[in-house]
């Protein structure tokens, strides 16, 4: 057996893999980059080694300094968790030079089915099928624009080299090939350091399925049934679920047999997942159905697996590599119930979806009930950086059926207070109580159809009130009018809030509700020698009405570090903050208009030089962060007077990007 493993990864997948290992009696060693220096993997594990700045190329895909790391602190093996070097056969191929064993699949194996174009060969050969399309190797716009009009638009762009919705972009017309495809290669190359990429035919309303192989040194391949992942965004997952609902056994039976023979074609070892895509939204036994791609690693969903079988993947992983058997004959490995699983992300549904980076004032998992799971990198306090993935958790509720999964998982979600940055709790709540997604009527086309319902992030007046209660109490605090808990100061002179002597003080008192400055009333009545003064809160969009209420639930309002009131219902936030001097707005108001990053990031790519002339909607510059492109244009038409950036330049929120006359 192994004796010490080296995690090449960070956040949640990390200390997952250090929870088995300490389980199983092995010492852990973490990795950590600039950025992660304070992480809780980095404190979760026996030792951590300091691998490089905070971008990912600097650190942890970097495998000489991974290597490196392993050898200082004498880790006989190395597990990749997923992302970054988690499906780079380079990875297991050092590891094999500097006798490391490598907690994963074969270089060999991972070269031939990790790469989508060399998957598709490998299935046609196993009598697979698969989705039509071009996988070749000459990459030139010539070549892939014959094969795209040959295949048939809409057509879909994938990166060769990885998943996870990196380099995808769906073209619906030939007008569009170009620029996409610049934006999937650009894309392509930062997350997996290969730009290249195949063309598909795009299936019609597809299920998106996906089969857990397992295999070892010795011969034996199982499966470990399948998971439905169809609900996704942006060709990104956002709900996981096993077993796939409405799945017929005379599919899952064909399926699960396609996956193991995919599987036994090369000798693989590990674990693996095997996608397909069953057109018609419909997993009847004669729906059409297409091999896709194998990911040749752990998946970011193994849990909902874990929870149906009851098996620990993190631990067959670790057997399989030290050359043990797999623990179980596939005859052996039943199911149980219904698991399903969400991706809580630091990110702003109503601003489509822009990573939010910034300080987690508010993470409560003690909220959640014990017997729901919580995987998590973070913790109140940790600052969510522009480096890296934006899933900050994911949390797991397994039941004895789909509605009760669904149901319990929902009511978690409610309760689960999360704040600083902005999250998609509320989208994921309106996502699981959404009438199709409850009776499984799925397809991957769900997210982008019913949006404007998903995105809904209302809150009841009752919420309102009590958040703007708690803005003027922490606003008289600041000020020094209320003294001692909710008591009045006995010194009026030192008060700095416009005193007056008699009657009740009426003062306005303006806050930033969710981004927008508005103006409330505030009177302060009741003061006594029996009761403390409490503020009575108008609020104009609310017609005027008088809208105070008794003491506000404790743990549905919070005050943040700075002052930040937030407060939470049915898994939706209301944010209320004072208003700050914006030097940029200032700025901004003059001849020109400034182009400005949406969040702090990377140039990725600029478009223009000063003295362009451009239109509206011509576009200026691209910033990447958290893995995602944003594409910057030009609001009105106009004259380019300065780019003040270059492609690789790093960038922080509201910095400028171009500036524009316009004509």
């Amino acid at each position: 057996m192994l004796k010490k493993i080296l995690i090449a990864n960070r956040g949640e997948i990390a200390r997952r893999i250090i929870r088995t290992a300490r389980k199983m009696g092995l010492a852990t060693v973490a990795v950590y980059s600039d950025a992660d220096a304070k992480a809780l993997h980095v404190r979760d594990a026996d030792e951590a080694v300091h691998i490089g700045a905070s971008p990912a190329t600097e650190s942890y895909l970097v495998i000489d300094k991974i290597i490196a790391a392993a050898k200082k602190t004498g880790a006989d093996a190395i597990h990749p968790g997923y992302g970054f070097l988690s499906e780079n056969a380079d990875l297991p191929e050092a590891c094999a030079k500097a006798g490391i064993t490598f907690i994963g699949p074969r270089a060999e194996a991972m070269r031939a089915l990790g790469g989508k174009a060399a998957a598709k060969e490998i299935a046609i050969k196993a009598g697979v099928p698969v989705v039509p399309g071009y996988q070749g190797r000459a990459q030139d716009l010539s070549i892939l624009t014959k094969e795209a009009t040959r295949i048939g638009y809409p057509v879909m762009i994938k990166a060769v080299a990885g998943g996870g919705g990196r380099g995808m972009r769906l073209v619906e017309a030939e007008a569009q090939l170009s620029e996409l495809l610049d934006s999937a290669r650009r894309e392509a190359q930062s997350a997996f350091g290969n730009p290249d990429v195949l063309i598909e035919k795009v299936v019609v309303a597809p299920r998106h399925i996906e089969v857990q192989v397992f295999g070892d040194t010795h011969g034996n391949v199982v499966h470990l049934f399948e998971r439905d992942c169809t609900l996704q965004r942006r060709n990104q997952k956002v709900i996981e679920e096993a077993p796939a609902p409405g799945m017929s056994e005379a599919l899952r039976e064909k399926m699960c047999a396609a996956a193991v023979k995919l599987a036994k074609s090369v000798n693989y070892e590990g674990a693996g997942t095997v996608e397909f895509l069953v057109e018609g939204g419909k997993l009847t036994a004669d729906a059409p159905w297409y091999f896709i791609e194998m990911n040749t690693r752990l998946q970011v969903e193994h849990p909902v697996t874990e929870e149906i079988t009851g098996l620990d993947l993190v631990e067959w992983q670790i057997r399989v590599a030290a050359g043990q058997k797999l623990p179980l004959a596939q005859s052996a490995i039943k199911m149980k119930g219904h698991a399903i699983e969400v991706r809580l992300c630091a990110e702003d549904p109503a601003k489509g979806f822009m990573p939010s980076i910034g300080r987690i004032e508010v993470f409560e998992p003690d909220e959640l009930k014990p017997d729901t799971r919580l995987e998590t990198g973070v913790q109140a306090g940790d600052s969510v950086s522009p480096y890296y993935d934006s899933m900050i958790a994911k949390v797991i509720e397994h039941g004895v059926d789909r509605p009760s999964a669904i149901q319990q998982l929902a009511r978690q979600l409610d309760n689960f207070p999360v704040a600083g940055v902005k999250t998609n709790v509320g989208f994921l709540v309106n996502l699981l109580r959404h009438a199709d997604v409850n009776v499984g009527r799925m397809d991957t086309g769900l997210i982008a159809r019913e949006m404007t319902t998903l995105v809904d992030q209302r809150v009841s007046t009752a919420l309102l009130s009590r958040a703007l209660k708690a803005a003027a109490y922490n606003a008289a605090h600041r000020a020094g009018r209320l003294s001692n808990g909710d008591e009045p100061s006995s010194d009026p002179w030192a008060m700095n809030d416009a005193f007056q002597l008699g009657g009740a003080v009426n003062r306005p008192m303006s806050v930033v509700v969710d981004g927008e400055t508005q103006t409330v009333g505030v009177r302060w009545v009741g003061h006594s020698d029996e009761a403390p003064s409490h503020p009575v809160v108008v609020h104009p969009g609310l017609s005027g009405i008088d809208i105070d209420e008794d003491d506000f639930e404790p743990r549905s309002v919070t005050v943040g570090s700075d002052g930040t009131v937030y407060a939470f219902e049915r898994g939706r936030q209301i944010v209320i903050s004072k208003p700050v001097y914006d030097p940029l707005a200032i700025e901004d108001a003059g001849d020109g208009t400034a182009i400005r990053a949406p969040i702090t990031g990377r140039v990725a790519k600029v478009f223009v030089v000063p003295g362009a002339i451009v239109a509206k909607g011509d576009h200026i510059a691209v910033v990447e962060a958290m893995k995602m492109e944003h594409v910057l244009s030009a609001t009105a038409a106009g004259t380019i007077d300065k780019v003040p950036v270059s492609e690789g330049t790093q960038v922080v929120l509201g910095a400028l990007i171009a500036s524009l006359t316009v004509a």
